[in-house]
């Protein structure tokens, strides 16, 4: 462990004043990535300003719909009985995401922003532009049985390991964030995370000292309550990362569907929601052969790497299971 500078700030005025001046300075919430990094000697910050006494625990209805403060605990969002009754398929995907112990820990802010599990990433004696800008991709050419198959670059190819923003993303919500200056803004959370390109160490669109204040949950989207489904595809069924996962959500109306979503987790380096597998369904019967279209619409864009090809015919076969099990769930 590397020496840094520990601060505890209680609003968050005082939280922009101890990490906007210093460049190495990070704020830390729940830890459950982030000091898991220091350990292995990934993250070094300089300075942690521990957020964890700010008042952002709060989730409560709000104009738009429903707010959820970014420090309440993935445990306390999952099991609010206002998420269960009209966001049940955030609630699947934050079970379907960590262990009890973690969800216990782990923070809505601080889970959108985890960081990848590339194993070239997690290995200081291999290359990886996003750990070391500029030493290059051992996952490029490596073993990429776990990474993208979606919007990668020659300069990376790793996935985004989260749940609950494939779910976020399902359910068109924003993050609320607060700049270094005082000033908040509201950013749709298919702006937040970012595609590699040129330069995969930056995983989103916020600036330095950006902090997530609370995700806005919209009141329409709960027109998915009642068909929604997260399929998660691991090596094991006890707590793992996602070779595929799948967010699901119909909202059908005689049995012909009037909107739909669908969210792939485990495929790129940001969820990725298909636009061509929505396009598909909008309009369609619920049945499993225009589930099956869905499907292939939804990898058509795919560019397998050596060893990951498998993902196009599992995410396939996943996108209908998860749409089977959302047409039917009430």
């Amino acid at each position: 462990m590397r020496p840094f500078e520990y601060l505890r700030v209680s609003d968050a005025a005082s939280a922009a004043s101890a990490i906007g001046g210093v460049p190495g300075a990070q704020f830390l919430a729940g830890g459950s990535n982030l000091v898991d990094l220091m350990k292995e000697d990934i993250e070094r910050p300089t300075r942690l300003v521990d957020i964890r006494q700010l008042p952002l625990r709060q989730i409560q209805r709000s104009r738009a719909g429903l707010s959820l403060g970014a420090l309440a605990t993935n445990t306390e969002t999952a099991n609010h009985p206002l998420v269960r009754e009209n966001y049940p398929l955030l609630t699947q995907a934050i079970v379907a995401g960590a262990s009890g112990q973690l969800r216990n820990m782990a923070t809505n802010g601080g889970n959108l922003l985890q960081r990848t599990r590339c194993n070239y990433f997690y290995d200081t004696a291999s290359p990886c532009n996003k750990r070391e800008p500029g030493t290059g991709c051992g996952a490029r050419e490596g073993l990429n049985k776990i990474h993208a198959v979606f919007g990668w670059s020659d300069a990376c190819v790793a996935t985004y390991p989260g749940d609950m923003a494939n779910a976020l993303y399902a359910l068109d919500a924003s993050v609320r964030v607060r700049a270094t200056d005082g000033r908040e803004r509201l950013v749709p959370i298919a702006d937040l995370h970012r595609l590699p390109g040129d330069t995969p160490q930056r995983d989103t669109n916020l600036a330095h000292g950006d902090l997530i204040v609370a995700i806005e949950l919209p009141v329409a989207s709960a027109e998915f309550a009642r068909h929604c489904h997260y399929l998660k595809v691991r090596d094991r069924s006890s707590y793992a990362f996602a070779m595929v996962s799948v967010a699901a959500a119909l909202q059908l109306e005689g049995g012909t569907i009037r909107q739909a979503r669908v969210v792939l987790g485990g495929v790129a380096h940001k969820p990725w929601r298909s636009a061509e597998a929505e396009a598909a369904l909008v309009g369609q019967r619920a049945d499993e052969a225009v589930f099956a279209k869905a499907a292939q619409a939804a990898l058509s864009g795919a560019r397998p790497l050596a060893h990951n090809g498998y993902k196009v015919e599992l995410g396939q076969r996943s996108v209908v299971r998860a749409l089977m099990r959302a047409a039917q769930w009430v």
